[in-house]
């Protein structure tokens, strides 16, 4: 039971970190953190959790890592649908207390601000299409479980595979916050899109589909081109 507890505070501190910045530093008067902030922040948070749990639990904190491992054949069958369970509460635990927080200011409206919800064609901070939104979420989890395998494979330096993938979703985040807000990771689209609702929950889809076919496409491409091969 450990290891689910542990992605349940891994996911609450990746949705109350990310988001978080989103929601309450982002554009902030004077000494607002704007998207390069948003974007480390997300990766600091996984990065410091995958020292503190990775060696209760793996540190997944998103369903697109955990079926994308499995599919990769690095995660057993049994605990995929308890770690996205508990990845689900984290991040919608982590969203309450932000919705508290934020609440907090004086004439603060959650449709209004978007809360750090993902979406698509009109509800995209750039205006991108639904296109467009999937090929990017799809793409940037293939690359970061492609990057989470690699990085954890026994070949690799030890050690330092946190650094790589915190990094690594930072740069996710750079890339893909005009285009949907940047997901790829469902929990944190639902945790958040709960608040909102309206068009978060309607779009919502996207952002579980997209991460998980993703996730499952680079963890294939790993195992089948790049994982080291057992000779009979």
């Amino acid at each position: 039971m450990n290891k689910y507890i542990a992605e349940m505070f891994g996911t609450f501190w990746l949705v109350l970190g990310g988001c978080g910045s989103a929601v309450l530093a982002a554009g902030f008067p004077d000494v607002g953190i704007g998207l390069l902030g948003v974007a480390l922040a997300f990766g600091l948070t996984v990065l410091t959790m995958a020292f503190a749990i990775g060696h209760i639990s793996g540190c997944h904190l998103n369903p697109a890592v955990t079926v994308g491992l499995w599919v990769g054949g690095r995660f057993s069958t049994k605990d995929v649908i308890p770690y996205i369970v508990f990845q689900v509460i984290g991040g919608v635990i982590a969203a309450a207390i932000l919705y508290v927080i934020a609440s907090g200011q004086a004439g603060f409206d959650v449709a209004a601000s978007g809360f750090a919800a993902n979406g698509f064609g009109e509800h995209s901070p750039g205006g991108y299409s639904l296109t467009a939104a999937w090929v990017c979420e799809v793409v940037m989890t293939a690359m970061f479980l492609l990057v989470i395998m690699g990085a954890t494979d026994r070949r690799a330096p030890q050690g330092f595979a946190p650094i790589a993938i915190g990094l690594c979703l930072t740069l996710i985040h750079l890339i893909s916050i005009p285009v949907t807000n940047t997901s790829v990771n469902p929990a944190r689209s639902t945790a958040v899109a709960l608040f909102v609702g309206d068009w978060a929950i309607s779009q919502l889809w996207l952002f579980w589909l997209a991460p998980i076919v993703g996730g499952a496409l680079g963890a294939l491409i790993y195992r089948s081109l790049l994982a080291e091969k057992v000779s009979a």
